[in-house]
Order: structure tokens, then sequence, then C-alpha cells
């Protein structure tokens, strides 16, 4: 069992001056995803302007009660994953595999909401293709969805690199790496809700 202190020391990763925490790449990643998802919301709001009627209908067949269920998840399963870096940076090892763990719940609790959603869209008769909101409803909210599945993915990784004994106060790179992709789904997730459920 590992111990919530740990004892191994292992030297950190070599750093660029000034990287910022998680390193460079990382960071790369959020902006051109940011960038994608701008775009994505660009043509939402573009076509809700030139057909105003299909996205008034399609507002209206939200679930907002589940949207927001689905947004106070996400909010929480970031603070989690805070939690289980600041865990993880106190050698707090065993601390830091339960507040990943519960990231993972909180990851896969938002992706059964949304497939409860989509089901729910679904069996009203909406469907990608069926009209302009729709479409870009699902395309938006579906590519979330795939970052969310893989930042579920690579939270599981690190837990069980954890529990092993990878990582410590001396070099948790990728738990922070993984920490600010888990984030980016949080701030494009807040970026998504108030477009499409709000406005």
């Amino acid at each position: 069992m590992l111990p919530d202190h740990q004892s191994t020391k292992r030297l950190p990763k070599a750093a660029l001056p000034l990287e910022p925490p998680g390193g460079v790449l990382v960071w790369l990643v959020v902006a051109l995803e940011l960038l994608t998802f701008a775009a994505g919301i660009g043509v939402f709001l573009h076509a809700k302007g030139t057909h105003p009627g299909e996205f008034a209908a399609g507002a209206q067949g939200l679930d907002q009660p589940l949207a927001l269920a689905n947004t106070l998840l996400l909010l929480t399963g970031g603070w989690f994953m805070g939690m289980a870096v600041a865990a993880i940076s106190q050698n707090r090892g065993l601390a830091g595999a339960r507040w990943l763990g519960l990231a993972i719940v909180a990851g896969i609790g938002f992706l059964g909401l949304k497939g409860v959603e989509w089901a729910g869209k679904i069996g009203a008769g909406a469907s990608f293709g069926g009209d302009h909101f729709y479409t870009i409803y699902f395309a938006l909210t579906g590519f979330h969805f795939a970052h969310v599945a893989a930042a579920v993915v690579i939270l599981t990784y690190l837990r069980h690199a954890v529990l092993r004994g990878r990582y410590t106060a001396a070099d948790y790179f990728d738990i922070e790496s993984g920490g600010i992709f888990w984030h980016m789904c949080d701030l494009i997730w807040l970026l998504l809700y108030p477009v499409i459920y709000l406005i």
C-alpha cells in the first residue's frame, strides 16, 4: 500500500527557462482547443442570427436543470483536480489518489448525464443534420464530450501511476499537465453553457 508521505525522491524533469506549470505543450493544446471552440461558438451565433426560428424552437427543447447539474458536476470535478495537484505537491500520495478518483467520478457523471440529455433529444426527434440548431448543438457538445472522456482516461492513468509511487513533490509535472487539461474542459464548458443554454 502506498504511504501517504512518499519517501522516494526523484529529480524534477528538466524545464525550460520560465516554463509554465504543466509545460509549454499542454498550453499550446489549450490555446488551439480554445480557438477551435471559439470558432464553433462563432458558427453557432451566426447560424442563430440567420435561422432564429430553428434556434428558438431548439432552445425550448433543452433540459436546463440537467445542463446546470452537469455544469456543477464539471466544476466540482475541477475542484477535486486542484486538490489532487495540491496533495501530490505536498507528498500526500494517498490523498492525491483519492482526489483524482473523485475527479474521475465527476467526469464519468458528466458523461453519463450528457448521454441522458442526448437520449432525450434523440427520443424527441432531434438529430445531427436535422436542422441548424441541433446539428451545431450535437457537434459542439459532442466534441466537448470527447475532451472530457479523454480527460477521464488521462486522470485514470495518472491515478494508477500515483498509487504506484510514480509522482512525488519532487516530480509531479504530469499531474499538473493533467490538471490543466481538465481545467481546459471546465473552461470550454463555461463558454458553451451560456451560449447554448442561456442566451
